[in-house]
């Protein structure tokens, strides 16, 4: 049988790897043109060897490290979890050098969206009843339940529940302030036009101070003025339900009238994750939204990338670009705050990659955060952000979140994102409301699979027909129409009511 074509099998990123990507399924004794051998079955988005690799020697994929030998590795090995170790290594952070100034687009880009009295714009036309505190979980419910029906009111996008499992006996501090700034992002988030909150009354997370330290009775001229109320206050659970029921339909027609119009694309705040990920991440989806990030921050557009344990191991070259000195070093003590963490709780930073990380090719943190970090493109870093924290400037930006889906996209959404687009290399059905979220697949095959939940399909990067910046020009265009009103697949499939998932801090009491 002819030697194969090695570029037809696999890739190599960077001319200093000792291991390239595998794009077909490989058989064990396959051999190439340049003598290389497969030495064993390795699957798609998995390594394989294309040089020796001594025991204790750094392990390359993107011109970087990912791990090291635990065993001598042969040429044609499969390379992964069972000879691959972790082990700490110095990083120069080497501020800001690399950090160019933004070639911003002279031409006008606009979408279709929702202008609010604070000077945001939101895609989507929603109501929320807010429930402060788990307690009021199942009230919430009961409220937004009531308006599953909303045929009289066409430019509603819906009435939703945001409820979850804290409020009640948290820790006062760092936690309680953290799931405050949650609430109130939420209440004041531009795709939300009017809001109801509920509590119980006797819980830690008090609505009084939540109004009181965010002056949410304090609207802008022009929005909708809230309702806040508890189930104690009230007088139980059938009188709660009925008063916000009557507080909902006060705000039906008011946010009916609001209709969209023309906008310009820089008042875009685009939430970038990955869930699901695998060995073709780094490689097709993650660079080509990296483009469209690059793209929308030159329109004098926002994008932030997240999940701070899953940019562990490439944050050095984030702070090569950080536009100062003081943004680079606040992104250095957010990696030393994750390193604190996980030692106080007996743990390891690399429990990341997942299992199924693992089963799609990814084998350290290591790996894993180069790839995701490629979600940012080469756009100087402007800003870093605490989980949840208002979202400010415009530019390329981080926020310090977990690398928990929810929980991370939960801080990005209630900080201001009012778009998101999200990778997967397994096939997260992630959905994230109020703000819309793309997906967009790593391989044709996913796409295939589940066609029904994926946007875009970047496969077509490793299947030859586009170019990592073609996707990333698809990418770009589908946010705008998406921020536009069109609908994502998860929108389509209803999925996006039970994802809100603050980060609880601290122990429970």
């Amino acid at each position: 049988m002819a030697d194969k074509r090695l570029e037809e099998f696999v890739l190599r990123l960077h001319p200093e790897d000792n291991v390239a990507v595998v794009k077909r399924p490989l058989k064990v004794g396959t051999r190439f043109e340049n003598g290389l051998t497969a030495n064993r079955d390795i699957p798609p988005g998995h390594k394989i060897a294309i040089a020796e690799v001594a025991e204790g020697e750094a392990v390359r994929k993107y011109g970087q490290i990912i791990g090291f030998a635990k065993t001598p590795i042969k040429r044609g090995d499969h390379v992964h979890t069972h000879n691959v170790m972790m082990k700490d290594f110095g990083r120069d952070y080497h501020f800001c050098v690399d950090a160019r100034p933004v070639e911003y687009r002279k031409d006008v880009r606009t979408f279709q969206g929702y202008a609010r009295p604070n000077g945001r714009v939101g895609t989507r036309n929603y109501i929320a009843v807010i429930s402060s505190v788990n307690c009021s979980a199942s009230v919430s419910h009961y409220v937004a339940n009531r308006f599953k029906d909303l045929r009289e009111f066409p430019n509603i996008d819906g009435v939703i529940a945001f409820t979850h499992k804290s409020g009640c006996g948290i820790q006062t501090g760092e936690p309680n302030q953290l799931l405050q700034r949650v609430l109130a992002g939420l209440a004041r988030h531009p795709n939300i036009s009017g809001y109801v909150m509920i509590g119980l009354g006797c819980e830690v997370n008090q609505i009084q101070f939540i109004v009181k330290d965010h002056k949410l009775d304090q609207p802008q001229p022009g929005e909708l003025k809230p309702t806040f109320m508890t189930i104690q206050n009230a007088g139980g659970v059938r009188k709660t339900v009925e008063a916000g029921v009557a507080a909902v339909q006060k705000l039906l027609p008011a946010v009916n009238d609001l209709r969209r119009a023309t906008q310009p694309i820089s008042k875009l705040v685009l939430a970038m994750n990955c869930g699901g990920s695998d060995g073709n991440s780094g490689i097709t989806a993650n660079p080509a939204l990296g483009v469209a990030s690059d793209e929308l921050v030159r329109y004098g557009g926002t994008s932030v990338l997240a999940e701070t344990p899953e940019i562990y191991g490439a944050e050095h070259l984030l702070t090569r670009r950080a536009v100062s000195r003081e943004v680079g070093e606040k992104l250095v003590e957010r990696i030393r705050w994750w390193e604190d963490h996980v030692r106080l709780h007996n743990a390891s930073i690399d429990n990341n990659p997942s299992y199924g990380n693992k089963e799609g090719g990814l084998t350290t943190i290591y790996e894993k955060s180069l790839g995701a970090v490629a979600k940012g493109g080469q756009s100087p870093l402007a800003a870093v952000y605490q989980y949840s924290e208002s979202i400010t400037g415009s530019g390329f930006c981080f926020m310090d979140t977990p690398g928990y889906d929810p929980v991370s996209m939960t801080g990005l959404v209630t900080g201001g994102c009012n778009v998101g687009v999200f990778t997967t290399g397994r096939g997260s059905v992630y959905g994230c409301k109020p703000a819309p979220c793309i997906k967009v697949a790593t391989n044709t095959p996913l796409y295939t699979h589940m066609i029904e939940d994926m946007d875009i399909n970047a496969g077509t990067i490793l299947d030859g027909t586009e170019t990592v910046e073609q996707v990333g020009v698809r990418i770009f265009e589908k946010i705008i129409a998406v921020a536009s009103g069109d609908k994502t697949k998860s929108e389509l499939a209803g999925i996006g009511d039970e994802e809100f998932a603050p980060w609880i801090l601290g122990p429970t009491f």
